[in-house]
């Protein structure tokens, strides 16, 4: 590569963004179609880096032009690079008015049925001029994708033990043990004492066995030494887990967060039922390491830390 100092002060961050929306579209016309410039223009700001670093930065595959390595390394750094100054900008917007505000949050489906709608409802009545973005993640299948492109501020939901992630931070804030739960109509919701062996020729909503909560499930009943129940319905959907458990004729497990939050208002009641400790996860948030949060997203925090806390118990590790 030629020298740093000279690419430096060539290289403008409108250069770096055109080469990051071709990488993204995979076409040069698509690329100045989302950039309102001309193809020429494209081309020729691309041109233009490949002559000051000396390096190719895009090659023309069987399905449209891809980064080489070079390209892939600079648009990787691109990335963090215009984070940062987004960052920055919201900052500058938060100091001159401390009522605005954007924030960018990813949940799991538990928290967002439990904890989360608690923590909105206090911060949005608190900061009513700081919007929120919350989209919906499956740690599962994204392996934490969102926050490791930034495309999120912050993530809320559930972690493994032990975590292995060495570029996220993470902050427990409750411990969420499962819990069962019935309709409060049912048969069940009357009873003083229940034993998980009482429940077992009941029908359950359970999730599907080939998925990490279905497998929670399976070494749970397990470590009881119980069969497996009957699951006429199989769901990831913790929505639909407690509607159906809400009909009195379901049998289901939750995270104890949800129904603490939500039970009354889902006409769901809590069955005494004890259960192995390997029935309990960790609630964290979960944040990308060595990556400034902006005031919003610190307020933000602040907030849920103070809802956690309501939880009996309070954060994870007390008693």
């Amino acid at each position: 590569m030629r020298d740093i100092e000279r690419a430096r002060r060539r290289i403008k961050l409108r250069d770096l963004h055109i080469l990051m929306a071709v990488a993204q579209r995979g076409s040069m016309a698509k690329a100045a179609a989302e950039l309102a410039m001309s193809q020429p223009a494209v081309s020729r700001a691309i041109s233009d880096m490949e002559h000051v670093l000396g390096l190719r930065l895009l090659d023309r595959g069987r399905n449209g032009i891809v980064p080489t390595a070079y390209g892939q390394a600079l648009v990787r750094r691109g990335v963090t690079i215009f984070d940062e100054l987004t960052q920055g900008l919201q900052e500058l917007e938060f100091l001159a008015d401390p009522t605005t505000g954007h924030l960018r949050i990813g949940s799991s489906e538990s928290i967002a049925a439990g904890l989360l709608p608690v923590v909105i409802d206090q911060f949005a009545r608190r900061h009513p001029g700081i919007r929120l973005n919350v989209a919906q993640t499956v740690l599962g299948t994204t392996h934490y994708r969102e926050l490791r492109e930034r495309n999120i501020d912050l993530l809320l939901g559930w972690i493994p033990t032990p975590f292995a992630e060495d570029d996220l931070t993470v902050e427990p804030l409750l411990s969420d043990p499962r819990v069962v739960v019935v309709g409060c109509n049912s048969k069940w919701a009357r009873a003083s004492q229940v034993e998980l062996d009482d429940l077992v020729d009941e029908p359950w909503v359970l999730p599907p066995p080939e998925t990490f909560p279905g497998s929670a499930v399976a070494d749970l009943f397990c470590e009881s030494g119980l069969r497996m129940p009957r699951a006429p319905v199989s769901t990831l959907s913790l929505h639909l887990c407690c509607r159906l458990a809400a009909t009195g004729h379901f049998v289901a497990l939750l995270p104890s967060s949800v129904v603490w939050f939500g039970g009354r208002d889902l006409a769901l009641k809590m069955l005494p039922v004890k259960l192995p400790r390997i029935s309990t996860v960790s609630a964290a948030i979960v944040t990308l390491k060595d990556r400034t949060l902006s005031p919003a997203a610190e307020i933000f925090i602040d907030c849920v830390r103070d809802v956690a806390r309501s939880v009996a118990g309070g954060p994870c590790g007390q008693t």
